[in-house]
């Protein structure tokens, strides 16, 4: 977007140098410095990241055997149980236990040997996974950073325009004093000073206007900067000079060429191809058979025995050692499904991968076009404004002696307004396409 369409779109924003006394300007650098430590969207792409990682370390997790242990225990209760005979060895005994227990015990382990290789798979792509949201995390960063930039370099056009008003503002306060005292002695109609009393209102207006703009185009640079509960907010004004403006520009291919390899945007398209090869591969290999190694120790005790605990703990201890192949035959075509979605998907990933690319294209040549245009109209522009100004001390001056009329008079001042704000746009435009064109080169935003 071109800073003039920026302008017509947000509206025209001004405020006096130093009318908030004492206040912090900020520099471009510590504006984006600031919003790369605190914007909440940035700080929540680094949570999805963070997590992204304990899923890998789950993945990795699974190539090794699980071990897990259990313990049962029953207890039973027989109001109406009956007293029964026990005749045991030429003893008799009397039982009557209402009330039983039983208990287990088990240790068991269980191993994926092999599945077709997925678990191996799941581990690069959990990896895979990560490295894409941090791209996503870069990415963010860089959409913040050349917002920031934008409204900065906007900031910086307004403050320029609003001193070019206010001068306008002064030069028709002087021309309504002076037509005051050409009334005064009869040199001048009334109705031609009281057409100068309402462009100086008119004037006064715009000023207001434009501050109280400034003020809300500032709350959105603030809300971009997560700044809340700071009501003083300015920024510093860098000195820009004709060599600034009229430094050669890149051309679209090596800006693109770089712009290329660089940018988080490509290489997460990149990235999600070699995340759709592996979701192929991974559904090929539901064809595969799996093999399971399990193994278990368990022991048991209960009441009602003679044995003690641990007696009966080592007379019920048991093993087993198990190992399970499964081999799927006919699964509904899921297989076959999951396969085919895994192609498409990667078709997809490529549409969007090459629209990555044509739209970061666009986005060069763009910025590429607008710089080029306007540091070409800048020279014209400046020149402009020179004739501008010199026009319209001369009919002010001939104004003043009654030789032009305040139609002609207030069509220069027009004329000059327009040539400034040309100037200031042209000036502008070029430092910003500038500045993101050395970024997508991988350089840091700076005018």
């Amino acid at each position: 977007m071109t800073l003039s369409l920026v302008l017509a779109s947000q509206g025209a924003i001004a405020q006096e140098e130093g009318s908030v006394s004492g206040s912090k300007k900020w520099t471009l650098e510590e504006c984006l410095d600031y919003a790369l430590a605190n914007n909440i969207q940035l700080k929540q792409n680094v949570i999805t990241m963070l997590t992204n990682e304990q899923s890998e370390r789950q993945a990795k997790a699974a190539l090794f055997p699980s071990l897990s242990v259990s313990t049962n225990h029953n207890g039973s209760w027989r109001p109406f149980s009956e007293s029964f005979v026990n005749l045991s060895g030429g003893t008799m005994t009397t039982s009557s236990n209402k009330l039983n227990y039983n208990g287990s015990y088990g240790l068991n382990a269980s191993w994926t040997v092999w599945n077709g290789g997925k678990n191996v798979k799941n581990v690069e792509k959990s990896k895979l996974t990560t490295a894409i949201s941090a791209l996503a995390a870069e990415q963010t960063a860089n959409s913040i950073q050349e917002q920031i930039a934008q409204f900065y370099v906007q900031i910086l056009y307004q403050t320029e325009a609003i001193k070019v008003q206010k001068q306008v503002l002064e030069a028709a306060k002087i021309q309504r004093d002076r037509a005051q005292t050409m009334v005064e002695v009869g040199s001048l109609a009334k109705v031609d000073l009281k057409q100068l009393e309402a462009q100086v209102s008119q004037d006064e207006y715009n000023v207001v206007n434009a501050q109280t703009q400034l003020e809300n185009y500032k709350l959105q640079l603030k809300k971009i900067l997560e700044l809340y509960g700071t009501l003083e907010f300015d920024v510093a004004t860098p000195v820009v000079n004709d060599d600034d403006v009229l430094t050669p520009i890149p051309t679209v291919f090596d800006v693109f060429t770089a712009a290329r390899e660089l940018r988080p945007e490509i290489k997460s398209g990149k990235l999600s191809l070699e995340f759709a090869d592996l979701d192929i591969d991974i559904a090929k290999r539901g064809y595969y058979p799996t093999l399971t190694l399990s193994a278990g120790i368990g022991s048991s005790n209960s009441s009602g025995r003679d044995d003690a605990f641990f007696e009966q703990i080592k007379k019920n201890m048991n093993n087993t050692l198990g190992l399970t192949v499964s081999m799927p035959i006919f699964d509904n075509r899921q297989n076959k499904t999951n396969v085919e979605k895994a192609r498409l998907s990667r078709q997809n990933y490529e549409l969007r991968l090459l629209d990555a690319e044509k739209t970061l294209y666009q986005e060069i040549e763009t910025c590429w076009l607008n710089a080029h245009n306007a540091q070409q109209q800048y020279l014209y522009a400046k020149t402009n404004v020179e004739s501008m100004q010199e026009s319209y001390h001369l009919l002010s001056e001939q104004f003043a002696l009654g030789l032009k009329n305040i139609v002609e008079l207030n069509t220069s001042k027009n004329n000059l307004l327009q040539a400034e704000q040309q100037l200031l746009q042209c000036k502008y435009t070029t430092l910003l396409n500038l500045a993101l064109l050395r970024f997508y080169q991988g350089k840091s935003i700076w005018l």
